[in-house]
Order: structure tokens, then C-alpha cells, then sequence
């Protein structure tokens, strides 16, 4: 089995996002239970319905950075909504978000053909605000996924691995081979991944449980792992 010690967790809710269960407070709490030194909180972006309005992003200079020994990242799951790339919140709150995650959800994506579900991702990801695209595998659109991850490495943009997307409870049925082949194409050239929990409450976090498979299949790289490197993922990311 893949081993990895994990030491950050990047893409959680809280009950913010309004479909999760477990408080800030909470989370904090369990991440510290599970010796992680960083802790990201990115609730849903204003395009899924139920989430948190764009002031909660406005007062987040409340909530210290550092509880209980867990440096925090506090952001967003931005959603990419068509395919020129554009997201769901103004540019003037990224300044304001520690750490910024991009991904494409049914509930608010206008899909066109997989190459233009393709340029609509590229263009995200080269975004100069966006440091993570979320569950690019989990099959939501149809995607090329060679060029992305070129783009990726190129704009040092990270490509998940979501462990969630991956239970038989969500019958993604292509997220498995389209990880694959993200994990594939990451080794050939050369590119780190994260691996995400996605966690909706706080027992799931760090767990990578239905991720890791995939890594031993591929024989990914310990090194482009950057869960266990929280040093190297500050740098990589500059946050």
C-alpha cells in the first residue's frame, strides 16, 4: 500500500458551505488530533446553492491563523462556469482569500465540447489567482487531459487528486481512470499533485483512503506528493 504521512489538508468545508456538518472549531480540532500542520477551509463559492454569501469572505480577518499549534488557510472553492474560464466571485475577493481552489461543478457549469471543457479549464488554471483546480478527474466534464496538465506545471497550479469523488457512494464511474491518467501524465512530466480530502466533516479529514490506490497503481513519485511537504507546498504555492 502507498504510504504518505500527511502533514496538510487543503480542501475541507465547514457548515458554512451549508451542506457540511462540522464547525471551524471543529475541524480545527480534528486536524490537530491528526498532527497536520496547515488546514484549509474552502467553502463553496456563491455558484452552489445553500453556500455562504460573498460578506462571509469579507469578514474572514476575524479568524486567527494559527489555533492551537494548525496554521490556517482560509478560501474558497471557487467554480469555474463555462468554458472561458471565468469564476464565480469578483476579483476583488481573492485578495482577501488565503488560498483559492478552482473546480467545475454540475450545479453551475455551462459544458461545451471536451475541447472546449478543456479551454475552459486551461484558462483557470492560468489564472494567476488560482493555486489548486479541484476533482479535475471526477468526470463532471469531458477533458483533454494532456494539455492540462502541461498547463498546470507550466503556471504552477496544482491538479487534485480528490479523494472523495473517488467513493462508490458518489458512482462516478470515470473518476478512477480519469485519476489514472492525470497520475500518469503528472509523472511523465514531471508534475506535483496534491491530494484532496474534500471533507463535509471533520472525521474525513486527511483521509485519502480511495486516492491511494491509485497512486500505488501508477508508482506516482513520492516527491510530487505534496501533502507530507508543507514546506515545499508554502513555496510552491507562495502562500
Amino acid at each position: 500500500m502507498y504510504e504518505i504521512t500527511p502533514l496538510l489538508d487543503v480542501h475541507t468545508h465547514t457548515i458554512a458551505s451549508g451542506h457540511a456538518f462540522s464547525t471551524l472549531q471543529e475541524m480545527v480540532a480534528a486536524a490537530k488530533d491528526k498532527h497536520l500542520q496547515i488546514l484549509g477551509i474552502t467553502e463553496h463559492a456563491p455558484g452552489i446553492p445553500g453556500t455562504c454569501s460573498p460578506i462571509y469572505f469579507r469578514n474572514m480577518h476575524v479568524v486567527p491563523r494559527m489555533i492551537d499549534g494548525v496554521r490556517l488557510l482560509l478560501g474558497a472553492e471557487l467554480n469555474i462556469l463555462n468554458y472561458k474560464g471565468e469564476l464565480d466571485l469578483d476579483e476583488e475577493y481573492y485578495k482577501i482569500l488565503d488560498i483559492r481552489i478552482a473546480g467545475i461543478h454540475s450545479l453551475c457549469w455551462e459544458g461545451g465540447t471536451k475541447a472546449q471543457n478543456t479551454e475552459g479549464m486551461i484558462a483557470a488554471i492560468q489564472n494567476p489567482w488560482t493555486h489548486i483546480i479541484s476533482h479535475p478527474g471526477d468526470g463532471t466534464a469531458e477533458l483533454d487531459f494532456e494539455p492540462i496538465v502541461l498547463a498546470a506545471r507550466d503556471a504552477h497550479t496544482l491538479l487534485e487528486i480528490n479523494s472523495s469523488s473517488l467513493k462508490p457512494c458518489r458512482n462516478k464511474v470515470t473518476a478512477s481512470p480519469n485519476n489514472l491518467e492525470i497520475l500518469r501524465l503528472c509523472k511523465k512530466y514531471d508534475t506535483p499533485i496534491i491530494l484532496g480530502s474534500d471533507a463535509h466533516v471533520s472525521y474525513s479529514i486527511a483521509d485519502y483512503e480511495y486516492a491511494l490506490p491509485l497512486l500505488e497503481e501508477a508508482d506516482f513519485p513520492h516527491e510530487l506528493v505534496m501533502n507530507d511537504k508543507p514546506d515545499v507546498f508554502c513555496e510552491y504555492l507562495k502562500v
